[in-house]
This record gives structure tokens, sequence and C-alpha cells, in this order.
């Protein structure tokens, strides 16, 4: 029996999913299939609201796939599919509808800086360097990464960190939205749980929405979106959670929600 490679701990309303696949965390069959079993658990987990995801130890969040596993793939067919299983699983991540806060403790490289970007925040402790190196081996990036990053950073930097396949530091990471805060070395998990803390307060309903708002609405055209914006937001008048935020507000009292 292999050791577990994916652990999740779960306090209040928040799971932290840790990737622990010594030294550098990287991205192996079994930490594939461990994650999609994981995201499976909290997807169905009522009580979760926010799910933050890292790596273990200080040197990797996750430093790729485990490229000792490629010679098997060079020059077969049926590639297609086994991509389409990883994007599968890429893609739970991706439209959890929770909000989930990646923290980048060091190397995120390749199918790491892949995984970063399926999640909604990254907060990245200031030594960690992303990248996607995939150019240097004769390939490109097949964990979603053309797709994903030109959405969040805008098409010609996502060519350039693409094409050039050098390592960016935490502070560049920041400069171009690749991240949305640096923190000091070690303070990755604290930031990370002061803002889950406070998001978790929240009504999962309403956060829920607010995803799945953002996430389609940005392949639609603008006035589909509106449309599918407006949909939503009659739906979480039906909640539970809108009576006692509203009741709350006029209370003059800090809300419960109950996330139905």
């Amino acid at each position: 029996m292999n050791n577990q490679l994916v652990k999740l701990e779960k306090s209040d309303n928040i799971a932290i999913v840790t990737i622990d696949n010594p030294p550098l965390n990287v991205l192996s069959n079994q930490v594939t299939n461990e994650l999609k079993t994981t995201f499976d658990d909290l997807a169905n987990d009522s009580e979760i609201v926010v799910v933050i995801l890292t790596g273990a130890g200080s040197r990797a969040f996750m430093a790729g796939a485990d490229i000792k596993e490629f010679p098997q793939s060079i020059g077969q067919t049926g590639m297609k599919e086994r991509v389409l299983e990883q994007h599968a699983i890429f893609n739970q991540i991706d439209f959890l509808p929770k909000p989930t806060i990646a923290v980048l403790n060091g190397l995120t490289f390749g199918g790491g800086c892949e995984l970063a970007i399926t999640c909604d925040i990254r907060i990245a402790e200031e030594h960690a360097q992303l990248g996607l190196p995939e150019i240097k081996l004769g390939i490109f990036p097949g964990g979603g990464g053309t797709q994903r990053l030109p959405r969040i950073i805008g098409e010609a930097k996502a060519k350039e960190l693409m094409f050039v396949g050098n390592p960016i530091t935490a502070h560049e990471a920041e400069k171009i939205g690749l991240v949305n805060k640096v923190v000091e070395t070690g303070q990755g998990m604290n930031e990370a749980m002061i803002l889950a803390k406070q998001i978790s307060g929240y009504s999962l309903q309403a956060l829920s929405r607010i995803k799945k708002a953002v996430d389609e609405g940005t392949n639609m055209e603008f006035f589909t979106g509106i449309e599918r914006e407006a949909e939503l937001f009659e739906e979480v008048f039906l909640t539970e959670d809108v009576k006692e935020g509203v009741s709350a507000f006029i209370e003059k009292r800090k809300p419960v929600f109950a996330h139905k």
C-alpha cells in the first residue's frame, strides 16, 4: 500500500489540502488520483466553505509533473485521452463550488503552476518562484496552462512566460496579477487562514454563485453574462441565507449563515 501523498485537514468551515510528495511535491499519477478523491470529498462536504491548497515543506508548492513518468508516453498514441483525464481533475478543482486559496510556499513550476491557477486566489511566500519551463523539454504546458494563464494575466505576458520558460519571482508574479499577495517566507498559511476565516463567515450560497457567475461569464458575450448574473441573483434570493443576512443587517447584528 502506497503512503498517502495528499493530506486533508478540516477545521470549522475550512479545509487544508497538502501535497506531501517529497522532495518537491511533483504531480505523479498517485498525487493526481488522490487530488481527485480529496476534491470529490470536499465538493460533497456541506460543512466546508473554503479550501486552502499547499505543498508540504518550504521548498516547493509543486515543482511540476513527474518527468520520470514521461518516457513511457513518448511516441505513444492515446496521449489525448490521458491528458483529458488530467484536465478533468484540474477542472474539478477550478470549478469546485467553493472559494479556493493556493499557498505557494516554494517552487511552483509547470504542472504546479497550472495547478495553482486552478485556484481562485494565490498567496505566495517571497522565496517562491513561478514558471512554465516545459518549452525547455521540447513540449509545452498541457495541464490547461495555455488556456487559464492568458485569462488571468493577458495573452502577451502568458505567451512570454511559456515561450521563454524562465521562472519569475513572487514579487514579479504579483506585479503581473499572477498572485494576489506576497508574504514573508513561512507566513503563507497564516495569511491564507486569515482570509479563509473572513470568507467562511459569509454564505456559501452567495460565494458559490459569485464564482459561477465569474467562471461562466468569462466565456460569454457580455450581455449573455449579465443575463446569467441575473438568473443567479434570482436564485440567491430564494435561499435561507438571504433572509438571515437581511434580518441581521436590519437588526444590527452579525449574521449566522447556515449555507442553505
